[in-house]
């Protein structure tokens, strides 16, 4: 009778294999302004875990992970990066701890910003230096108006990343798991 149970058992658990590719969406918002490296967040699974054509793991079942990086952008370069870990599998009152690739998610670079404030009121410090006092007008000008550029491009540049509720998240198995 026990060994009838141990099998029915075995027979009953099924395996992800690695390189299961696992479609999430979050279930809250991240951010880089507000959420730190260690910031656990939920999802649910946006389309069923299949293995040799059966269902292991269906639709909206909960998982859990954690931010692995969050980082605003500088003011003047680099990117907002978010890189998210997947920890655990939530379904049928079980839970799975999983060991996945990261999904990582970066803003918009700054060069463009930065380069049309700063050109913008160069060419205009210059145009009203000119019209002012001429040639030496139109240098001191430029400068002035090059360091305006610079200033403003340092208090708006900074940028943070927002992950809405619902945004598509992949992770892929590293290791394959058991499911009951």
């Amino acid at each position: 009778m026990v060994g009838l149970w141990v099998g029915a058992t075995a027979a009953m658990a099924a395996e992800l294999p690695t390189g299961t590719r696992i479609s999430l969406r979050l279930a809250q918002s991240l951010d880089t302004k507000r959420d730190r490296p260690g910031t656990p967040f939920v999802a649910h699974v946006s389309a069923p875990l299949v293995s040799n054509g059966e269902v292991i793991v269906p639709r909206g079942a909960v998982c859990h992970g954690h931010l692995l990086e969050s980082k605003p952008s500088g003011r003047l370069k680099g990117r907002a990066i978010l890189r998210l870990s997947l920890d655990a599998i939530e379904w049928n009152g079980r839970t799975y701890p999983v060991a996945t690739s990261s999904a990582t998610f970066a803003s918009r670079g700054h060069k463009a910003h930065n380069l049309g404030w700063i050109g913008g009121t160069t060419a205009t410090g210059a145009s009203i230096g000119a019209i002012a006092a001429g040639g030496v007008g139109a240098a001191i000008g430029a400068g002035a108006g090059a360091a305006a550029g610079t200033t403003a491009a340092v208090i708006t540049g900074k940028r943070n990343l927002h992950l809405a509720p619902e945004t598509r998240l992949v992770f892929v198995l590293r290791r394959p798991v058991r499911v009951a």
